[in-house]
């Protein structure tokens, strides 16, 4: 029984309630319930932990210092567990090297075919490069015109170790000198003494001549014997210069010599293949003329130029007077209203020499002088450079952005590895088409007989791995793309499909969502990639609420029935049949029909319109957009159509621009925004956690909780104390316990294992010394409060309108379950989103916000999305504006209007394909969302 099932008994951790579950090995099973019943609990921190514990466990203490051992979850019994791997919902790695390619392993076999098969040509003169004989390398030596030369075999190039073994063979066959790092060695002496973790060069001396006339012979040979032992290099000392050739790559026509052609030339994480100035990412930081001159519209003498509008800069204002008058412009026209090179003259300098008067404001001190004018920008490029004040660093930051690096344009690799061409293309080329075309490139890759041969097995994997990308839908996106600019959805298909390039079995997967940012068009292929990866022979448990997903499951295991400690049960486990049939799921229920998200009656009418002219962010292509005010607006498109682009990138940070303080925030390319008098605010409700430490909590984040402490702080025990609302708060000292500082916990470094946290023995993990404690409102102290639920806290609070009303409106987002104190870190996405939206709807507001939410029913059941909807409707009905990114139907059919990007992701997408209410929607034949919204319109 426990090959072919997982036999979990026990299981305590977190909300669940004594869970005993038996789960059938190699099928696909979907984990389902309403936020916060105990999905991802029993899936991840509980099924994952143990499987990945268990394998860490088997490991080496030194292997586990870097995977780190996961802590033991609380569950009596786990049977039938296979090695694990968690696929979850977060974004891309953070590094900026990461990219697409790089995480899917494709680049490192798009490495090897240009290694193998790919035509260098020269950098310079384009001409494609021949092999190099010995006798042409002897002619080049010959006809240079040092005498003294020195001939080296580069038998080692950046390799870490200590080469003894080597040392001893080269001894062995005669040779007596070498170089390690350019250190001189005498090779029968060699100690070993260099860090073997660091990465060296060895070139054995092969011979020098001091007089290389009537040598040739002997260079020939030595040259010959050189090639021998370093596959084919040859590195020649000419005096203080040195040059290394090759018997197989040289230009013939400008004698550009490739030293080698290994995979390595192709990555820009080697310094053999990296960009020399940008070190292989592609970007510089430059100071960007647009951030110096934020406002064209004011004058320099009104602060047009931001970075030199203060004290510390007051002489570089005179200055500039003494440049207008040299060149003839005046410094209070409008810095758009001056002519180009007067511009250009104050962002770069000029060569002129110019009569410069200063006289301080403080001292009285005069000067004067000639000089030439540095120039704004190669100004703040010298003091970012030379200061050591971290401050001024971070001040003169402020003006920079990434740029592509002028070297490379971006495309991180030195010139002989962008002159490699696989049918005519070089690698950063292909990996800056979309996987599709690039897909399609190599479906038509023609080579003759024996490169077809030496490249089938790479080609094989390069399109294998290709179509599993197209298959999980992200045709749009490159190789070359960034990780670290890939949303959580993304990230997680990428993961998914290089798990399937992987070709494993025998383990269990835990997945998080993965129809997240996936368009109803493409669940048909993710399916069919989760299908793929089951019939590897692999376990598949899948926290999922998308409905095409649930009804695909081969076992469904439904969580409940409410959520955190009205949750942690398992209502019903087994088929879809049997989950329809179950009275008491709420899944069962929606699925079955008896319960569902009706579509409105009718549609608001907007009270106005913010066009945005002009998108041209990204993929955009140059649309005019028109969003209606006062109203619910949803964003549909296929993944990257431009919906990010459009919203996240152009719209949102452009109203922010208008509406906060902070003035270097990168917005979209677009033309003008019209209609910004009818909103005065913008707010994006995210996911992200409502704080970082554990001491975040939701009372703290809606503001209840300085209400609570006040009037701990007006009980008389307290007024007789003296204590103000200060004291009960565990985020500063005076009431806090001293040895847990407020936590609660204290954390145990262990080493070779996780951290532990262990309850604080001082305060028993309450938060507060004893005479703090000893103060209690209807019998609870402050500790107390904190434990309750927001239902329980609205009954003890009833009569304190102050509190309760903050409270009521946490139960109205569906978030009764949760504990006043309870650990941001602890909260699901769905949940801090929607803390979130309790935090506004607490707020009086004007009725001219504009709301932004990128797919909020991430981590949602049908239940939940329903509870979302009267929220959003609420503030709508404030005479605020909605405006939320979504695929989920349910929650687009009940928009007052939609506006449909595409038509297809990447280069093919970016336009409107259709604006309007969902029944005009549907109405359009080219919109893929009006095709899949019909059926949603007449279910409802």
């Amino acid at each position: 029984m426990a090959q072919n099932y997982i036999n979990i008994k026990g299981a305590k951790e977190h909300n669940l309630k004594d869970v005993s579950l038996q789960i059938p090995k190699d099928k696909l099973i979907v984990f389902t319930g309403i936020s916060g019943s105990g999905k991802s609990t029993l899936a991840f921190d509980t099924i994952y932990a143990e499987g990945q514990r268990r394998y860490v466990e088997s490991l080496s203490t030194y292997a586990r210092q870097f995977l780190g051992l996961m802590q033991k979850p609380d569950v009596e019994l786990i049977e039938g567990l296979s090695p694990a791997i968690s696929i979850e919902q977060k974004g891309g790695s953070s590094n900026p090297r990461s990219t697409v390619g790089t995480t899917t392993e494709i680049y490192d076999y798009l490495r090897l075919l240009f290694a193998r098969v790919g035509v260098p040509h020269c950098p310079d003169c384009g001409i494609k490069i021949e092999s190099q004989s010995l006798d042409s390398i002897v002619d080049k030596i010959m006809g240079d015109g040092a005498q003294n030369i020195a001939i080296y075999a580069p038998v080692v190039r950046g390799q870490k170790g200590t080469f003894e073994k080597l040392m001893e063979e080269l001894g062995r066959s005669g040779f007596t000198r070498a170089r390690i790092d350019g250190e001189a060695v005498i090779i029968d002496r060699y100690a070993a003494n260099i860090d073997k973790n660091k990465k060296h060069d060895v070139d054995l001396v092969v011979d020098r001549v001091s007089e290389k006339r009537g040598e040739r012979d002997r260079i020939a040979e030595a040259v010959q014997t050189a090639a021998q032992r370093a596959d084919g290099l040859v590195k020649v000392g000419f005096g203080k210069k040195e040059e290394i050739f090759s018997t197989k790559n040289a230009c013939p026509a400008c004698g550009f010599n490739f030293a080698e052609i290994q995979p390595r030339l192709f990555s820009f994480n080697s310094p053999f293949g990296a960009c020399a100035q940008c070190h292989g990412l592609g970007v510089r930081m430059e100071i960007d003329p647009k951030l110096v001159v934020p406002n064209a519209h004011k004058t320099i003498l009104d602060g047009a130029i931001k970075p030199w509008n203060n004290q510390l800069f007051s002489y570089r204002m005179q200055m500039l007077g003494s440049v207008g008058k040299k060149f003839g412009f005046s410094l209070s026209v409008p810095f758009k209203d001056l002519k180009k090179e007067h511009r250009d003259i104050i962002f770069y300098g000029s060569e002129d020499e110019i009569e410069f008067n200063y006289k301080s404001k403080s001292t009285d001190n005069e000067w004067s002088g000639k000089n030439k004018f540095e120039g704004v920008i190669p100004n703040l490029e010298r003091l970012f450079r030379e200061t050591n004040s971290s401050y001024r660093r971070e001040e003169i930051g402020r003006f920079m952005q990434e740029l592509d690096c002028p070297s490379c344009n971006g495309k991180r690799l030195k010139k002989e590895a962008l002159s490699v061409l696989v049918e005519g293309k070089n690698i950063s080329e292909l990996c800056a088409l979309p996987v599709s075309e690039c897909y399609g490139f190599f479906a038509k890759l023609s080579l003759n007989g024996m490169e077809k041969e030496i490249a089938k097995n790479v080609l094989k994997e390069i399109k294998s791995r290709l179509e599993f990308l197209l298959n999980v839908g992200l045709g749009y996106l490159a190789l070359e793309r960034v990780s670290r600019t890939l949303s959580g959805g993304e990230a997680q298909r990428i993961r998914l499909a290089t798990q399937i390039g992987a070709n494993l079995s025998g383990v269990l997967y835990v997945l998080d969502e993965p129809s997240i940012g996936l368009h109803q068009r493409d669940n048909a292929k993710l399916l069919n990639t989760l299908f793929n990866l089951r019939d590897l022979q692999n376990t598949l448990i899948v926290v999922e609420h998308d409905e095409d997903t649930i009804r695909a499951a081969q076992y469904i295991v439904d969580i409940g029935p409410g959520a955190g400690r009205h949750g942690g049960e398992i209502v019903c486990a087994g088929s879809l049949d049997d989950i329809i049939k179950c009275k008491n799921s709420i899944t069962g229920a929606y699925l079955r029909g008896e319960r569902s998200i009706p579509v409105p009656n009718e549609r608001r009418k907007p009270s106005g319109w913010l066009e945005v002219k002009g998108c041209a962010h990204n993929n955009l292509k140059n649309i005019n957009v028109k969003f209606p005010l006062g109203v619910f607006c949803a964003i549909c498109g296929v993944s990257g159509s431009g919906k990010s682009s459009l919203i996240g990138e152009t719209l949102h940070p452009a109203l922010m621009l208008m509406f906060s303080k902070a003035k270097n925030i990168k917005v979209g390319e677009h033309d003008a925004i019209n209609g910004i008098g009818s909103v005065d605010s913008v707010v994006n409700i995210d996911q992200a956690p409502i704080g970082r430490t554990p001491r975040s909590n939701p009372v703290t984040y809606i503001g209840a909780f300085t209400a609570i402490r006040d009037l701990f702080s007006r009980l008389p025990v307290s007024r007789a104390r003296g204590w103000q609302p200060g004291r009960f708060s565990f985020n500063v000292p005076g009431g806090r316990c001293m040895n847990c500082e407020g936590d609660g916990l204290i954390r145990i470094e262990m080493n070779f294992l996780p951290d532990v946290y262990v309850q604080c023995d001082e305060c028993n993990g309450k938060r507060y010394d004893k005479e703090t404690l000893s103060v209690r409102y209807k019998g609870k102290n402050i500790s107390d409060v904190l434990c309750m639920t927001v239902e329980e806290a609205l009954k003890f609070f009833e009569n304190m309108p102050a509190i309760r009303n903050k409270l009521q409106v946490l139960n109205e987002v569906g978030l009764g379950y949760v504990q006043l104190g309870q650990s941001a870190t602890t909260l699901s996405g769905g949940e801090a989103q929607r803390v979130k939206l309790a935090s506004e709807l607490s707020k009086r507001g004007t009725g001219k916000t504009v709301y932004i939410l990128d797919e909020p029913t991430t981590g949602l059941h049908f239940a939940d999305v329903q509870k979302l909807l009267e929220v959003l409707n609420k503030l709508v009905e404030r005479g605020n504006t909605v405006i939320v990114i979504e695929h989920n139907l349910d929650v687009v059919k009940s928009a007052d209007y939609i506006i449909d990007l595409g038509p297809e992701g990447g280069d093919e997408g970016g336009e409107i394909v259709a604006c309007g209410t969902p029944e005009e929607i549907c109405k359009n034949r080219e919109s893929y969302t009006g095709q899949y919204l019909k059926e949603h319109l007449k279910g409802g």
